[in-house]
């Protein structure tokens, strides 16, 4: 039998009512543990889910990885590269790539009877995910786009459509200017999406590769490039390396080179951005860590000081002081507990109420999103809680060594 852990549970069992200056420590105690594992749990979950739907968002517009024609990347204009079927499967061959698709930017302007706006016509196939945009879509739906024909279907941004007063259905006329002429196309818009990204929201429209091919005046068989999507996004530096060494400084048939680029390298300042998030989290987790360790030191001192009349007829009655110090701790072990299991529906409770309703909003100008992300990891939550426990027994350590310097003739007479 495990003497120090009966006499903790003993004294933990016994306590209730009976201890009036014990039961506001530990209840104290308690409640530090419980509220600092409930932040740590919505904190991290916060920055987590908010770390990943922006980081979706930016993936969105452009995918994992890129390759490109070498000038297009260096420089942001647009030059064409060879991507045919071949060199498509070329890149679909490669071990953890997951989707490919071809695109073509060509720069125009929209105009209605009142207004204009510059705007960047992407272009993509029936090779397109359009799961991204289904998400985000507002208003009408997400066309089939072809790269054999122009179906004149053209998808907009919200921030878009409110400036030239359109909706979906509705006609517009686009022009492209070129080398020594002007061309007009009549497009229908078939939906209209939104994703507070204003980077891309107020510049971004798709419609069909084959449209832009033609527009840009290149060959059916090249695009600006193609985008490529990786099943493990941790895996994103060492594929962008494997695609540099297969892909980077090789000619196609036109005499063009391809390079290739990750969705990192392409937007630096949002991800940076990111990853200051990551000090944020470490911090707060630090500083709870710190409260509930303060709360539960406080705690055991006070718990040890009013049981010295205890302490002292063990140690007379033969109790080594290890064995002492291992009930107390065993005492704290009970109290933490508690303490973690209010914490923990109280933190996971707050986070499901914020993921199912969207309580909490957010500027989406600012942050991109319109209400606090939430993404509750279940691997995140046992390893807060593991930490607060074995962190919040460690520190409990130095004052339990207290009971050494507690003299039995002394405690047993002590009032």
């Amino acid at each position: 039998m495990n003497l120090p852990l009966f006499i903790a549970r003993h004294i933990y069992s016994d306590d209730n009512g009976k201890r009036k200056i014990s039961r506001p420590a530990v209840r104290i105690a308690m409640a530090g543990v419980a509220i600092g594992l409930a932040v740590m749990i919505i904190s991290v979950g916060v920055v987590v889910g908010f770390k990943h739907t922006v980081r979706d968002k930016v993936v969105g517009f452009g995918s994992h990885l890129v390759v490109a024609d070498f000038m297009t990347l260096q420089s942001g204009e647009q030059y064409p590269v060879c991507m045919d079927d071949s060199m498509v499967n070329v890149l679909r061959s490669i071990k953890g790539v997951e989707h490919v698709q071809r695109y073509a930017y060509k720069q125009g302007m929209l105009k209605t009877d009142s207004d204009f706006l510059g705007v960047m016509f992407k272009g993509v196939g029936p090779d397109f995910d359009p799961s991204f945009l289904k998400d985000n879509l507002v208003e009408g739906e997400v066309p089939v786009f072809s790269d054999e024909k122009s179906t004149n279907q053209l998808l907009i941004s919200k921030p878009i459509a409110d400036k030239l007063r359109l909706k979906a259905g509705e006609r517009i006329f686009a022009y492209f200017i070129g080398d020594n002429d002007v061309r007009t196309r009549r497009f229908t818009i078939a939906g209209i999406y939104e994703t507070n990204m204003k980077r891309f929201d107020e510049a971004l429209c798709f419609t069909d590769i084959y449209t832009t091919v033609r527009l840009n005046s290149w060959e059916k068989d090249q695009a600006t490039g193609a985008e490529m999507t990786i099943s493990d996004f941790d895996q994103l530096d060492h594929m962008g390396g494997v695609l540099a060494a297969q892909v980077n400084r090789t000619i196609d048939k036109y005499g063009e080179t391809y390079s290739s680029t990750t969705v990192k390298q392409a937007n630096p300042q949002i991800f940076a951005w990111l990853d200051l998030l990551d000090l944020n989290v470490w911090i707060i987790l630090a500083l709870m860590t710190a409260v509930a360790g303060v709360t539960m030191i406080s705690g055991l001192l006070i718990i040890i000081l009013e049981r010295t009349q205890m302490i002292g007829t063990m140690k007379a009655l033969g109790a080594k002081n290890s064995t002492i110090r291992h009930t107390f701790l065993w005492f704290a072990v009970f109290i933490i507990g508690k303490g973690m299991l209010i914490g923990n529906l109280l933190g996971i409770g707050l986070c499901l109420l914020q993921q199912f309703t969207g309580l909490v909003k957010l500027d989406p100008s600012s942050y991109y999103v319109s209400t606090v992300p939430i993404e509750l990891n279940p691997l995140w939550i046992l390893l807060l809680n593991a930490t607060t426990l074995l962190v919040s027994i460690f520190i409990l350590i130095a004052p339990s060594y207290l009971i050494s310097h507690i003299h039995p003739a002394r405690s047993i007479r002590y009032e």
